[in-house]
């Protein structure tokens, strides 16, 4: 998209090389199904997130895909089916998710990419794939879930599968959701949050140790990892960012095992 990144000398550089630089280790690159060429909500497809993952990759970066069972965004407000899957019966979405994970997943594995991590939808406190996916319809949501789990490791079978919510310092947001998830059966291996205080027009001071807390207790629950998936702040308030993310860091490395 014509887009270019300078170093800390003012030098034009390669972006993954600048993060490399400066101490990034993890590349989480999002997947589109059928996406646009829009310079803003485009782009994302299976061919181009495999090519990304393999610049990733030679340059020794951990990776996690994300895959979003969309053609552009999903999160808290929208979770918009792909078009090519629109009028699909809740069987054949199940089947589609099974379908398009394993052909993204295998897509990787030609190019001798091998992701650790693996995010079966974005941000779905509501489900995902709506209407059949929605929350309120929990048993059909932890099919589609278990689906994209299954196909994740068809391929890889060590890629640890992260199903990922937003408001992570929100605890009632991630028990409600993965007690549910647990009873129908629910398949995953990591518990990824967001963490956005802005969103919630709250200062992060205010509610960082929610976040620890409820990281804990996730472990405790539910034997599972956790991992804060996404995170940021206004760009118009560099110190608190900083602070922010210095903290987070700080908490989530002092978490037990």
């Amino acid at each position: 998209t014509g887009y270019k990144f300078y170093n800390t000398d003012g030098e034009e550089e390669d972006c993954l090389k600048i993060l490399k630089d400066h101490g990034i280790n993890s590349i989480r690159l999002r997947a589109w199904v059928n996406p646009s060429d829009d310079q803003a909500s485009g782009h994302c497809s299976t061919a181009e997130v495999v090519e990304m993952a393999l610049r990733a990759k030679i340059m020794g970066f951990r990776l996690m895909i994300d895959l979003h069972y969309s053609d552009s965004w999903a999160d808290p407000e929208k979770q918009k089916k792909p078009e090519a899957w629109e009028n699909h019966s809740f069987d054949e979405l199940v089947s589609d998710v099974y379908e398009y994970t394993l052909d993204v997943m295998n897509a990787l594995k030609a190019k001798d990419i091998t992701p650790e991590w693996v995010q079966v939808g974005n941000e779905i406190p509501g489900g995902m794939l709506w209407p059949e996916g929605n929350t309120e319809n929990f048993e059909q949501l932890s099919k589609m879930l278990n689906s994209g789990y299954e196909a994740v490791k068809a391929v890889f079978n060590d890629a640890k599968v992260i199903i990922h919510l937003d408001q992570g310092d929100d605890r009632n947001r991630f028990i409600s959701f993965f007690d549910k998830h647990k009873a129908n059966g629910g398949k995953y291996d990591v518990i990824g949050v967001s963490y956005y205080p802005y969103w919630v027009k709250k200062d992060y001071t205010e509610t960082i140790d929610n976040l620890t807390n409820s990281l804990i207790e996730f472990i405790k629950r539910y034997d599972k990892e956790v991992m804060v998936c996404e995170i940021g702040g206004e760009d118009t308030n560099v110190d608190n960012n900083y602070n922010m993310l210095k903290e987070v860091k700080m908490r989530v490395k002092a978490i037990p095992e």
